[in-house]
């Protein structure tokens, strides 16, 4: 080859891999959705997008005794999708009892159960037989007849399971109190790009649910108050005369109102005095629904407007046990995070029509629900509720696959967290809570080789690989990209993915799609950067130039992440001067950036302060 082919060659290759270099990489069933056209690289939903959904009618008992739960459910199942379906994907989260489950961990043997007893599943009217003895938490089954392209088809289910005593994410909270999770056997999500959802719960990577409308009944023995995802259909045949106006009175107000104290539920005198009250409940267009009960936790509720321009509120409920310090300011600390997320950030007004906090111990989030740890440290009690709340937007309201994708949820409910922290705490107590919990287990963690590209299937990483790339690493991606792009336009992409997406099924590409046109922005250099990377934050001062009054700072960045940061610079007088750089400063390289200023003739020194983005070398960031 002559030398001139060979430098034309070298120019198209490097031009090639530099156009390359910007494009976000898709594995083949991701591409695929887009080529069929159920997703659009403008980042909206694609012309050819659908989702199922089923129409759920359930009924639970709960013996208080024996601590089982029995039910029996209809499910009006549609099939949205351009698809055939000979089998049913059937999901009961409660079977991680099972000893023989796997697990992503160990557990004791309180934690062990026999799981689900299947005795009635129909199609149509036509049985199925099975048997559940050897189900796991997600079973394939083989229909009788096919499910056609735009069917409607009724399944009908009969079951029981026993509540584990130890308590994790659900089960028996004392003798006289459970939380009732995943109680009932759902159809697994049949998506546009994976098909059904075959992943198993292990334990540690959470959820991944169709939007349903659900009919809730709760069968409980007297004296036990139900909380539940949704809207209490029937209080004044449940509950007692004065309980049910507290009840009432308390939708519209400001102030919290004990609706029960322990005195009142001690003498029976909360709930309907039939043998069993019957507690009806309904919520529509949400991901799941969850309930608890007990006979002695109080109950606390209050309401809070969450959307100021149509005056919109939503309850908020508090379910405790009355020696907890911290769960009597649990109403009033929900108040103030539905509000400052509905007007703040994310500004989206609160979905839903209420938000329960009940004292269990899995610092877990659900639909309308959390289920928190009580502790005796009120800033870390806020702290936990805050997240959890959060957790209502990521994912609740947009649908997102926790399974395969925990930083679409984790890491913004850890951002959020941040940002209310800031709020309540003032920035240098929320960024000190921030790095402590978030930020410093990764940054300073030896093993590295679990450090994995955010991307990465949450399925495939575990231990602190799991934890980093959930919570604190996409956090700080999000936070990077608002203070490159500035509140404003921040939001403005970011209820741009909201809009778009609320109430669908978002994958990582349609958010960094659908940033970039929020944005008006080509950010797919920032997504491969934070995204697609084995990259960390270190960064340096390598080298000063002085001419005069003006100096040249070459910076080198060893990690590779595209990080913000301060300038200190300190004169001799003992006079400062901070000099704040965004992201954008790594976008042309992501390994060096020259940075001018004038400054003068007297400088000291100069730090390079990386704030909340630790650094893991910090020892070459100054100079003087």
């Amino acid at each position: 080859m002559h030398l001139k082919s060979l430098k034309i060659s070298f120019f198209i290759l490097l031009f090639a891999a530099t156009t390359q270099a910007q494009e976000l990489y898709m594995p083949r069933n991701i591409k695929n959705a887009y080529e069929k056209g159920t997703r659009s690289r403008d980042g909206k939903p694609g012309k050819n997008y659908w989702q199922n959904e089923g129409k759920y009618d359930i009924s639970l008992q709960v013996d208080a005794n024996s601590k089982l739960i029995s039910g029996t459910e209809t499910i009006r199942y549609s099939n949205n999708s351009r698809d055939t379906l000979k089998s049913v994907v059937i999901r009961f989260v409660n079977n991680i009892h099972k000893p023989e489950a796997p697990r992503s961990g160990t557990v004791s043997k309180d934690f062990l159960s026999s799981g689900l007893k299947l005795t009635v599943l129909k199609v149509d009217g036509m049985a199925i037989k099975v048997d559940s003895e050897g189900w796991e938490t997600v079973t394939e089954v083989k229909l009788p007849k096919p499910l056609l392209p735009g069917s409607i088809n009724t399944f009908e289910m009969t079951w029981s399971y026993p509540l584990s005593k130890q308590s994790g994410r659900e089960g028996q909270i004392n003798n006289t109190t459970f939380f009732a999770a995943y109680a009932y056997p759902r159809i697994s999500v049949y998506d546009d790009y994976n098909g059904w959802d075959r992943v198993a719960h292990t334990d540690r990577t959470e959820f991944y649910n169709d939007f349903n409308d659900y009919k809730l009944r709760v069968k409980a023995p007297k004296n036990y108050v139900v909380w539940a995802t949704g809207d209490l259909l029937n209080p004044d045949e449940v509950l007692s005369p004065m309980a049910a106006k507290r009840y009432k009175a308390s939708l519209i107000s400001d102030q919290v109102l004990h609706i029960a104290d322990a005195n009142e539920m001690k003498k029976g005198l909360v709930t309907a005095q039939n043998a069993w009250n019957n507690w009806k409940f309904e919520a529509l267009h949400i991901c799941d629904v969850t309930f608890s009960l007990s006979s002695t936790y109080v109950w606390d509720a209050a309401s809070v407007e969450v959307d100021t321009k149509t005056g919109r509120r939503s309850s908020v409920h508090a379910a405790y046990d009355a020696s907890a310090k911290d769960f009597s300011h649990a109403v009033k600390w929900g108040q103030e995070a539905l509000a400052w997320f509905s007007n703040n950030w994310p500004g989206v007004p609160y979905p839903f029509s209420k938000m329960t906090a009940f004292q269990g111990y899995a610092d877990m989030e659900y639909p309308m629900m959390v289920n928190d740890s009580s502790t005796p440290d009120l800033e870390f009690s806020q702290f936990v509720l805050n997240h959890e709340i959060a957790h209502t937007y990521f994912p609740f309201y947009m649908g997102t696959n926790e399974t395969r994708y925990a930083f679409m949820d984790e890491g913004w409910a850890t951002t959020l967290e941040y940002l209310i922290g800031i709020y309540q705490l003032g920035k240098d107590r929320a960024a000190e809570n921030y790095k402590n919990f978030r930020v410093k287990k990764w940054i300073y963690d030896p093993s590295t080789e679990q450090d994995q590209p955010i991307i990465s299937m949450s399925t495939q990483v575990s231990g602190p690989g799991y934890g980093n790339n959930a919570y604190g690493k996409p956090s700080l991606a999000y936070l990077a990209l608002k203070d490159m792009l500035g509140d404003d336009l921040f939001a403005k992409a970011l209820k741009t993915y909201m809009e778009r997406w609320n109430g669908k099924h978002p994958i990582p590409w349609d958010f960094f799609f659908a940033m970039n046109e929020g944005s008006g922005q080509d950010l797919n250099w920032f997504w491969n950067n934070w995204f697609f990377s084995n990259n960390y934050i270190d960064l340096a001062i390598e080298k000063v130039t002085i001419k005069g009054n003006d100096y040249t700072l070459l910076l080198k960045n060893t990690g590779g992440f595209a990080v913000p940061f301060d300038l200190e610079v300190t004169y001799k007088d003992g006079e400062t001067a901070l000099i704040h750089q965004t992201p954008i400063v790594w976008k042309n390289s992501g390994q060096q950036a020259s940075i001018n200023l004038k400054l003068g003739d007297s400088v000291q020194s100069i730090v390079l302060d990386t704030g909340i983005f630790m650094d893991a070398n910090p020892k070459d960031n100054s100079w003087k």
